[in-house]
This record gives structure tokens, sequence and C-alpha cells, in this order.
């Protein structure tokens, strides 16, 4: 049954059809904003797996054909996920997993394609609600719906899913996924806004997604499928009764335990111990012994915080982690910062780059290029695991992509500071928020390679628990404080402002007062942190690394750049040879050169500048001759630019003979007197009589 339901946002029609495409999904739907149109499906097993986690796939994938394009390399087709891909695929995962029953254990696959793309809309937030209107209308288990929206601020006015034009303009980028009665997760970044602000564009979006999720009510109603039934497991009451009196003492004691690999070892002995004990009664039933005892640490946890406002390792709700920071700790690179806090270590390298290193990515809105990478690694050993290494995992790729939104806001201008900037993050250990160590070690690092940022950035991730209206905001959270929290909310930004947030959130109805008292308590965390940071190094460094490269800029006429280039590009080339350094020429003329050695530089530009210089007249000029006429000889002036020199204009005296004054070969020093309309020369050297050779131009 074909079905389609329309809303009006922002004075725009938003669009859901179903029914025509993809019908043996078991829910299938096309999301549709402009002339950008999204497909999404939801396609669950019928048999559950063995795991003792929920089996959720979800994939974004942008379709070239929706451009008109054709993929670039060899392959002419899409390969693995680009990185918008990949973390516009976490965007729907992180919402959507929580509102999947307890237990679910079936194989869920969630897949949307961008089927065209106007340029303008794009496509993350309607896959967003294409995921969860797909879910809605199927038979598969789940406690949507919910609805993604993007907010912008324009002129000091929020602007809903404004178009990329309207991005670029705007001082604020969030990604708001929110339910009838609750905001379920942020990400996006600003350029320093106040915390005050933030709260009002996420009412503004809760506010705003009503309609969407009222249009998808009406879907459901008019061809959504009777759920499937799904009965979770019950928990056997005497197991965990017994569980309790054994363990409570035991868990008790080791949460009393303040470091996290002891802390660790100290539970796993317990629920060794708790197992062992039980084996004879409850037989074959490790996994149910284990759950009952995680649900027992969860309880501890949750009320030691609650009651006695204690938590894990012993700090107070707002209390943060011991902090250090250190600068310059590896000697070949441009930049280092060491940022350690608690037991969470981030060792940050920026290295510096020329235009020969910019990244070039083909997307549907066309061709671009990023001259600032963050690039996030997160090996097993930072939490004492071995894994196999292999490529960036989704979470790191996403890891990087907050920390790059954090800094990307202080960068200085390309005019300002022309290079391409990396900053790699190896997390050297991990117990909590290693994307905002990542974030301080990276401010760090670039100030230590003299890149000119307009302020120092930090993040901090906040938690939260609450039963009923018990709340606590907790500062600084571990691993497990985020585990067995209801709420992972990472704020990273500057004195003046927020710069990047990212918020999962775990329970129904978090109130605007919570919320702000949350950012409040973050914005204190981020100037204690900032203050620690700045007893390192306060502000960048005047002058860059011995061995990074030195960039100088110059500019020419774009109608001089062949010049400069030569045919095949022999005379750029040539130009690199002979001097040592990159040279790179953009199409408004201007002209970058990087070197190591400031030598070669300036060689390179007094070339460049010979190459592309204009005779100027009443200008004295150091010449070469070229060749002798009867009349007269050519004199070359410039690079590839020769005058004539007239008999008459030899000498103050009459000469008879032109070699009886120069000769092939010899350098002289003239003045040019003329350049007519065609570009011809006419030199004089009588007139250069007394002009020092110091004072005379010598280009060639």
């Amino acid at each position: 049954m074909f079905v389609r339901e329309s809303v009006e946002l922002g004075g725009r029609e938003l669009t859901i059809e179903t029914g025509r495409m993809a019908k043996q999904a078991d829910g299938a739907v096309i999301v549709r904003l402009g002339d950008t149109m999204v497909l999404v499906t939801a396609v669950a097993a019928h048999k559950p797996r063995e795991v003792d986690f929920l089996p959720l796939t979800c994939d974004y994938l942008e379709k070239t054909f929706a451009a008109g394009k054709i993929p670039g390399g060899y392959f002419k087709r899409e390969g693995r996920l680009t990185e918008i891909e990949t973390l516009t695929s976490r965007l729907i995962d992180r919402p959507c997993r929580p509102l999947f029953p307890n237990g679910w254990r079936y194989e869920t696959q969630l897949i949307a394609l961008v089927i065209s793309f106007d340029r303008e809309n794009p496509g993350d937030v309607l896959a967003i609600t294409g995921a969860s209107t797909a879910l809605m209308i199927s038979d598969i288990p789940w406690e949507g719906p919910i609805a993604g929206v993007r907010v912008g601020r324009v002129d000091g006015a929020f602007v809903l899913n404004p178009t990329l034009k309207q991005q670029d303009e705007s001082d604020l980028n969030l990604v708001v996924v929110a339910s009838k009665d609750a905001l379920v997760m942020v990400e996006g970044g600003a350029k320093g806004v106040p915390e005050s602000v933030l709260v009002d564009a996420l009412f503004f979006a809760h506010e705003q997604a009503q309609p969407i999720l009222e249009l998808q009510e009406r879907l459901r109603a008019a061809v959504g499928k009777p759920k499937r039934p799904f009965i979770p497991r019950e928990k056997d009451s005497a197991l965990v009764s017994r569980v309790a009196a054994l363990g409570a003492d035991r868990i008790r004691s080791a949460y009393a335990v303040s470091a996290k690999q002891e802390r660790q070892a100290a539970i796993g002995k317990a629920t060794d111990e708790v197992a062992a004990e039980l084996a004879a009664d409850f037989p074959e039933r490790d996994k149910e012994i284990k759950e009952a005892l995680h649900d027992l640490e969860k309880k501890h946890v949750r009320e030691m915080i609650l009651a006695e406002g204690r938590r894990i390792d012993g700090r107070k709700p707002e209390d943060i982690r011991n902090i250090t920071c250190e600068v310059a700790v590896l000697p070949r690179t441009h930049g280092t910062g060491l940022f350690t806090r608690g037991e969470t270590q981030a060792l940050v390298v920026t290295t510096l780059g020329t235009d020969s290193d910019v990244q070039r990515i083909e997307a549907l809105a066309g061709d671009v290029t990023k001259r600032f990478l963050m690039h996030y690694n997160f090996p097993p050993f930072s939490t004492g695991e071995t894994k196999f290494l292999r490529g960036p995992s989704r979470r790191e790729i996403g890891h990087g992509a907050l920390a790059e939104r954090a800094l990307a806001a202080v960068l200085p201008s390309y005019e300002e500071f022309p290079y391409t900037i990396r900053i790699v993050s190896e997390v050297l250990e991990s117990n909590g928020s290693s994307s905002m160590a990542t974030v301080c070690g990276g401010a760090l690092s670039m100030m230590d390679a003299g890149v000119p940022i307009k302020q120092p950035v930090a993040g901090v991730a906040m938690g939260l628990i609450k039963e009923g209206d018990r709340v606590a905001v907790l500062t600084d959270i571990l691993g497990d404080e985020d585990h067995l929290g209801d709420m992972d909310f990472k704020v990273a930004g500057t004195r003046d402002g927020v710069t990047a947030l990212q918020m999962d959130i775990k329970v129904q109805g978090l109130s605007r007062a919570i919320l702000e008292r949350a950012l409040t308590q973050a914005r204190d965390a981020r100037l204690f942190v900032l203050s620690k940071m700045s007893e390192a190094l306060a502000e960048p460094r005047k002058e860059l690394s011995p061995y990074a490269p030195r960039i100088f800029t110059m500019q020419i006429k774009p109608d001089r750049i062949r010049d400069i280039i030569g045919p095949g590009g022999k005379t750029i080339r040539a130009l690199q040879d002979q001097t040592g350094v990159e040279i790179n020429v953009e199409d408004d003329g201007t002209i970058s050169i990087a070197a190591v050695d400031e030598a070669g530089a300036k060689k390179a530009m007094d070339m460049i500048r010979g190459l592309t210089a204009e005779p100027e007249v009443g200008q004295c000029y150091v010449g070469l001759v070229r060749s002798i006429r009867e009349f007269g000889a050519f004199v070359e002036i410039l690079p590839g630019l020769d005058g004539l020199l007239h008999i008459s204009e030899l000498d103050t005296k009459r000469v008879r003979v032109v070699e009886d004054v120069v000769k092939v070969g010899d350098e002289v020093i003239v003045k040019v007197v003329n350049v007519d309309r065609d570009g011809k020369i006419r030199l004089s050297r009588k007139d250069a009589f007394g002009v020092p050779a110091e004072q005379a131009l010598n280009m060639r």
C-alpha cells in the first residue's frame, strides 16, 4: 500500500513515503527534503543469535549517481564507506540502539541510501528520521519514534535544517535527535557560542521535531505491521537473590578500590567466587550469574553516588582528576602535547605540511580539500587488552571528528598561516573520555608547533545519575560511570564559549534545569583544565620547529602563471630542482613556496620575480648581451625578455662599431627608456652612466 505524508518545516516541505520501493524489507521509507531523497530500510532476522549483545548494524551510503556523478578512481564504483558515511552511520546507530527491547538478539540491519541529492540539503538528518520511520512501520519491536533535525544560527536567529550554504554562514551546527518527551542525542560544533545559546538551540530543536514525530505516527497508523511477539527472558528471582546475598559485600569491597586495574581485578575475583559457589545449585548458568552481578554493580555505584555523594574513585560529583600537561616531549616532531588526566593519557602530535599535503575528498556536494586533519587512534594496550590491530574503527573515526570540530573553530586563516595541519592522537591510557584528552593535547601540540590558534581549547566529559527526583551531575567521568550512568555529555570549548559537544542520553525527560546545570558544571571544569594547560604553555610559540617547512607567499598576475609553470610543467620543475623547494601555484596568482632552508625559498622567490617581472620605464637593469647587429645590440634584462640597445644609445660619444663597446656575453647596465604598444623595449646605456651596479635590478 502506497502512502505519502508531508509536514512543513521552516517553510519547506518534508515528505515521507512508503510502499513504492524495497517492499520486501520489513520496513522501507523514502524521506525527501527539497530534491534530496534518502531510502531507508529496516530488516531483522527471525532466529536469534547466541550472543550477549544487540546485533545491530547501521550503514549510510551516498550513491554518486544521486548527484549526477561517476565515481573517480580506477574501478568507477563506490568502495568502502567514506568518513562522512561512517560518521552518519554512527548518528543513526546511537539514538536507535537504546530503543530496542532488552534481550533482543536478532540480527537487525538499518541501511540508508542517498538516491537523490540537490547539493543543498544533506541527507544525514533525513536518514535518522527514515530509520525511525522504517522501524515504526515494520514488525520489529522498537520503542520509537525519534526524529533527527539540524539547527544552525545565522545572524542570531536559529535556522531549522539549514542548507549547506546556510551552514557555512552559521556559528552553530547541531544534529539533534528528539523523542516526544526528551532529547535523545546531540552531535555538533559551534564557533565559541555561550552555553545559554546551546540550551535554547536544543529546546528549539525538540519543539521543531514534534511535527515529524506526529507524521511517523500517522504512517504507522496507516500501514504499520503488527509487532512480532517478543517476551524478554525473565530473571530467575531465586538466582538473583542468591547472587545478591553472596555478592553484595564482595562488590562493595571491590568498588572501594580506586585504581582501575586493581578494581577490575577485584570485581573479576568476586565474580569468579560467586559463580563457583553457585555452580552446584545453578549449573551451566554462568551468564545469568554474571548478569545478576552486573546489575548489582550498577545498583551499588548509582546508590553510592546519589546517597553518599561519593564516586567510584572517591571523588565528589564535581571533582576533576589530577591533571599533568607536557609539551615538546618528542625531539623531531613539529609539536607535541602529552595530556594526562587520572588514568587517561593522550600523546598528541602536530605535523605541518604544504599545499601538496591537503586531503582531497570526492563528495556528493563536490570535490573538496581539507587542510586540517585530526586522526585519533585507540590501541588495545590503552585499556590493558590484546586485540588485532586493523584500520580505524567507527568509534575512532567518530572521536577524531569530535576533536576536529572542537579545534577547527580556533584555527588561523589560510592567509595568516598557509600550512596543512595534521594532528594525530595516540591514546596511551584510557579510563574515561580519551576524546576530550585528545582535544586538550591537540591544543597543546598546535601551540608547541607554533600554530597561531585564536585561543586554547579544552574538553571534559560529563555524566548523569538519575533515580526519580534524585539527580547527580558528574564532572570528568570514568569509563565505568559512563557505562553505568544515564548520560555521556562531552563539551569542548575556549574560555569564551563552546566549540563542540556530543551527548547521548539514556533516560527520558532530561529537563532544561538539568541540562543547564550540566553545561555550567562543564564550563567550570573547562576553565580549570585550561588553567592547568596554561602552566605548560600559555600561548603559541613565536617560532616554528626547525624541522617544520617554512612557507613564503607571493602574488603574481594570474595571466603570468603560465610563465611559472612552463610547457608541460618544465619551468616549475626546474625551479624546484635548482632551489630545493616546493612551489604551489593557485589560480588567483598566489604562490606558496615551502622550504626548510630559508635561503632556498628566497632564491626561488627571486627567480619567480624574474620570470614574471615586467619592464619598467626609467628602471635600470643588469642585462646580458645576447646578440649584436649593425644597428645595435639585443640585451636580455629579464628572463626570456630582450630589449634593443641602439648603437646611438651605447655611449655619449659617437660609436662606429657596436663591438667597440660591447660583445656577446657581456653584462651591461642599461635603462629602459620606452616600451611601445607591441611590447618592444628600447634601452639606453649612456642614460645609465653613473648608476651603481647594486642599484640596478639583476633579475635574470
